[in-house]
């Protein structure tokens, strides 16, 4: 079973839940998805292929490859790309999405309307301010939903940043709030990590504008204070990428050498 159909089956079984409805969409954003092909693909530009329904076009969308190929039956070209990526590519085409459609119990049409508002709440970014924090405590008053929400985005963050702290906030103006700190972010990566803490209360319900994002090294004071209050979020580490070690020619077992 994978996340879409665990995430499509509690939409399902609750469809008056607007936060179950939510986190389908967030997982279809953050899963990996087999799109259909007209054609080959020509370089980075690929031309999906289109069925017409009654209520519109769909394009067809897997979020397996042997799903997929279930589906089809037979070789037929498809391009693997992130669904966040996907929806923004098809945003205000008129053209709908049909999910695992024969092949899965989470098969479903989402409409081109849907499409369109996936693509512009994943556009909603995050807005720079400047204010000074004067006091720091564990978090309160804040829905789990957001937590389980920032747990599940930040362990897909992995090698943006080293750990994450949260917690409740008091700024030189007087506002309370909440704050995410960030530790040891990669160079480059705020904009990312901004967008996932963003994403984070917007799948879960939360109005915007409830959390900052703050960035700090290891070595900062303020960290250290964080680390006494504040809910921890350890971010995974990068992928090690494999060291090539050359072999000669029949001295792995695991690849004999080929008869010609």
């Amino acid at each position: 079973m994978t996340d879409l159909d665990t995430a499509h089956a509690a939409m399902a079984a609750a469809p008056d839940d607007d936060a179950a409805r939510l986190r389908f969409y967030e997982r279809l954003a953050d899963s990996e998805i087999f799109l259909l092909l007209g054609a080959e693909a020509q370089g980075d530009q690929i031309t999906p292929a289109l069925f017409d329904v009654e209520d519109g076009q769909y394009a067809l969308i897997f979020d397996r490859e042997e799903r997929l190929a279930d589906f089809v039956g037979r070789a037929a070209p498809y391009a693997a790309l992130p669904g966040r990526a996907l929806v923004q590519m098809l945003a205000g085409q008129g053209v709908g999405l049909g999910l695992n459609l024969e092949v899965a119990a989470s098969a479903m049409l989402i409409p081109a309307d849907a499409v369109d508002w996936l693509a512009q709440t994943l556009l909603h970014g995050p807005s720079e301010t400047e204010a000074r924090l004067t006091a720091v405590a564990a978090p309160r008053n804040l829905p789990q939903s957001v937590v389980t929400g920032l747990d599940r985005k930040l362990a897909i963050a992995a090698g943006l940043a080293h750990s994450a702290y949260l917690v409740a906030a008091t700024y030189d103006s007087g506002a309370q709030g909440h704050v995410l700190a960030f530790v040891d972010a990669a160079p480059g990566a705020e904009k990312a990590l901004a967008a996932a803490a963003g994403e984070a209360l917007t799948f879960s319900g939360i109005e915007a504008g409830v959390m900052d994002v703050l960035f700090l090294r290891a070595n900062d004071p303020m960290t250290a204070r964080l680390a006494k209050v504040g809910l921890r979020f350890e971010l995974p580490a990068p992928p090690e990428q494999p060291r090539y070690t050359p072999v000669a020619p029949g001295m792995d077992p695991e690849k004999p050498p080929k008869l010609r």
